[in-house]
């Protein structure tokens, strides 16, 4: 019998280097893990994405020109932007394995293999626009896993729900140009990166951004997520569903000020679930931000525990 939700990490993502007192450090995939422990979960190797996965949402030039610029063995940390997102000789290798951890949950969960996967990985990916690194981010993970949902599997509809405390710009710009793919972000604004604005619009009618004010509580954001996310979601009847699942919206996280708790991630399953019947259920879930460790660990097992049940 097969477990109902897949797990894929592996431990070359801790070895993603970056400098002392950077947010996005090796310790948060630990504490992730560590909340996870004791559930029960089949837990996969996250494998190397193919360079043909990778293309379906980043121009073959960015690939070659980011496979130039990762740093070989003793070569040391490179910078990419201003005193946010890093590379050190352990980057492609976690980088590839954090994008091929998506497209493999895709292949197992529309294979039947479980109903649903969680992808613990890093570094992240929603800030990666299809030419830019930025955020943190080098890839654009669950846009990747998206596009090879639609182009391999044939799929005609699917969805991504963002709940990063920070805006998803990466994966709005991919959605901008791929009517298939719906892209709908509850975010705090003003804040990094300074996109998601209400009134952002598409030609497809794919995208719902839901901006909250600082300080905002789970009760607020709960109340966008019935008033404008899921109506969107159900109208839009995807046949898979993703979630950038950022624990960074919780009230002790060092980077934002929204007030969420971990049972506000656990709400949120089972809502998307039932505003997206067509997708049976089936929900690709993969890492994004959050930066208190104890708050991380806290709302990630919330948040995979309610995957499971």
């Amino acid at each position: 019998m097969t477990s109902n939700t897949l797990l894929f990490t592996h431990p070359s993502m801790l070895a993603h280097g970056v400098p002392p007192g950077h947010p996005e450090r090796p310790d948060r995939l630990i504490a992730v893990l560590k909340g996870l422990d004791g559930l029960p979960l089949d837990r996969r190797e996250a494998p190397l994405a193919s360079r043909d996965a990778l293309i379906g949402v980043h121009p073959a030039a960015y690939v070659d020109a980011m496979d130039q610029v990762f740093p070989g063995p003793g070569e040391g940390m490179a910078a990419l932007d201003s005193g946010d997102t890093f590379l050190s000789d352990g980057s492609r290798e976690a980088a590839y394995r954090a994008a091929g951890a998506v497209v493999a949950a895709v292949d197992a969960v529309l294979a039947g293999e479980a109903r649903s996967a969680f992808c613990a990985v890093r570094p992240p990916g929603h800030h990666a626009e299809p030419a830019q690194p930025m955020g943190f981010c080098l890839f654009n993970n669950v846009a990747i896993g998206a596009r090879h949902a639609l182009n391999a599997h044939r799929l005609e509809r699917v969805a991504v729900i963002d709940f990063d405390v920070h805006h998803g710009n990466g994966t709005q710009a991919v959605a901008l140009k791929e009517p298939r793919l719906f892209f709908a972000s509850t975010h705090q604004r003003p804040l990094y990166p300074g996109t998601g604005a209400a009134d952002d619009q598409s030609p497809h009618a794919n995208l719902i951004n839901a901006p909250l004010a600082p300080r905002s509580d789970g009760q607020a954001w709960r109340a966008a997520m019935d008033a404008l996310v899921l109506p969107a979601l159900s109208a839009f009847n995807p046949q898979l569903l993703f979630i950038s699942a950022g624990f960074d919206a919780h009230s002790d996280d060092p980077l934002a000020d929204l007030r969420l708790e971990p049972q506000d991630f656990a709400w949120a399953v089972p809502a998307l679930r039932q505003a997206a019947p067509n997708a049976a259920g089936r929900i690709i879930s993969t890492l994004e931000g959050g930066y208190d460790l104890a708050a991380l660990q806290a709302c990630a097992r919330a948040h995979v525990e309610a995957l499971i049940a």
